[in-house]
């Protein structure tokens, strides 16, 4: 939704400011300007990736609609099912949590938390740690060092589509000269026309130049940073996930291993000790 309010915010102020000054629209419209500028965007791209890039970024697309995928209410779902494993482990053993871990999808304490039953990355990225544990053939130290590598990882691949629609962005205002100079070059070519007719052929050139410039900084860059930030927020779910499963190797009872998750968030979406005590409490540990 936002992405959508961004670029109609875009498209009025560009486009309305010009009309409102007295502009004419229809000029604006030059179809094989678009192609040149997108042909030739589109040909950058592929030629720039190989297969998994480009496939990398086309699933980007679906990934966009949830813009608020990693937001204080799935920080707090992540942080209950984080307490209840860890509480049952202290209760009960750590081979208490063993199917839970094993068959995720049928665990009760998942079940009470679809958001992070249905995220495959960070639900996997517990269960496999959380089995590393209950092996009880780790330190935290060779833990620590796992973890740090799997999230560097995973977001080094998932800067992959980020970078590839950058670059691309970036590239945008020297095609829109290219198409410009193109538009020149015909305009020169045909140096007997009118004065009218001339301005008119150059005015359309121009028009490569401005395509470029906001196809590239009004829509492309801005999506290259937005998968930027949901990124950032995937891999500030899993340091909180890392930070309370070191906690809880290093002694800490499971609400206070959750306090040293909760320190790792980012303020804008953490919850407050109360917050998350509330919400902790408030859902008791599911029993299996």
């Amino acid at each position: 939704m936002l992405i959508a309010i961004g670029f109609i915010v875009v498209i009025f102020s560009v486009f309305g400011g010009f009309a409102m000054a007295g502009g004419a629209l229809g000029p604006l419209w030059q179809p094989f300007e678009v192609l040149m500028i997108g042909g030739a965007g589109v040909g950058a791209f592929i030629a720039a990736n190989n297969g998994k890039g480009i496939k990398a970024t086309f699933n980007v697309a679906k990934k966009l609609k949830a813009t608020t995928k990693y937001n204080k209410n799935v920080y707090m779902e992540l942080m209950s099912v984080l307490y209840k494993i860890l509480n049952k482990m202290r209760r009960d053993g750590m081979l208490a949590v063993e199917r839970d871990i094993e068959e995720p999808m049928e665990s009760p304490i998942f079940q009470e938390h679809p958001l992070v039953l249905e995220d495959d990355m960070i639900r996997d990225f517990i269960t496999d740690y959380l089995r590393l544990m209950i092996s009880g053939n780790m330190n935290p130290q060779e833990l620590d060092e796992l973890m740090l590598h799997e999230i560097e990882s995973f977001e080094t691949e998932a800067h992959v589509p980020a970078d590839a629609i950058a670059k691309v962005g970036d590239a945008m205002p020297a095609f829109g000269i290219v198409a410009a100079v193109l538009g020149v070059v015909k305009a020169l070519s045909s140096a007997d026309a009118s004065p009218d007719v001339m301005g008119e052929m150059i005015a359309h050139a121009l028009i490569g130049t401005f395509l470029g410039i906001l196809l590239g900084y009004g829509f492309i860059n801005p999506i290259a940073s937005r998968v930027e930030r949901q990124v950032a927020e995937a891999m500030k779910a899993l340091q909180c996930v890392r930070v309370t499963l070191l906690a809880s190797m290093g002694g800490y009872a499971p609400q206070l291993a959750v306090e040293f998750g909760r320190k790792a968030l980012d303020t804008v979406e953490r919850p407050s000790f109360n917050e998350l005590e509330d919400h902790v409490r408030g859902n008791k540990p599911a029993e299996s």
